[in-house]
């Protein structure tokens, strides 16, 4: 998907999240605001699946199991949150749910807080495409080296 494009559905999906945020406020579980934009994103006309399952492997074997909370004309992840402040954990989360999917591009979408953040994270640093994503531990220092280092 190229980039363009990309920025455009992230643009109309974060419009669909400012107006639950607005419709809403904050301070409900994270479930009514993923129904509620989930109902949003399909009023829009985009294709959604809620609790797409992910298994996670280690040694060519599955050992555990996540779930991306919405996935969107089955190419965009979502990682909803209602806490107080998103923080780089959340980051790596939704890293981790773009690599275990084969994903390039997701949304770290924030409704806990007084108003909506958004983050926009891709599977592989922008720019350079030569790199592969990043999972687990490895995921988090690299995320956390990218902030340093003005990747992310």
């Amino acid at each position: 998907m190229n980039t363009t494009i990309t920025d455009e559905l992230t643009g109309k999906i974060i419009g669909c999240a400012m107006k639950v945020h607005t419709t809403l406020g904050f301070g409900f579980v994270e479930s009514v605001f993923e129904n509620s934009l989930a109902h949003e994103l399909r009023k829009a006309g985009f294709s959604v699946q809620q609790q797409t399952p992910i298994q996670v492997y280690y040694d060519g074997i599955v050992v555990g199991d996540f779930k991306a909370d919405i996935v969107v004309n089955g190419e965009l992840i979502l990682e909803l949150m209602a806490v107080e402040k998103a923080h780089a954990i959340h980051e790596v989360q939704l890293v981790n749910c773009l690599n275990g999917e084969g994903k390039e591009t997701g949304l770290l979408l924030n409704f806990g807080a007084r108003s909506l953040e958004f983050k926009r994270k891709y599977r592989r640093p922008k720019g350079n495409t030569a790199k592969r994503g990043f999972s687990g531990l490895v995921g988090l220092f690299a995320v956390l080296a990218g902030k340093l280092l003005g990747q992310f």
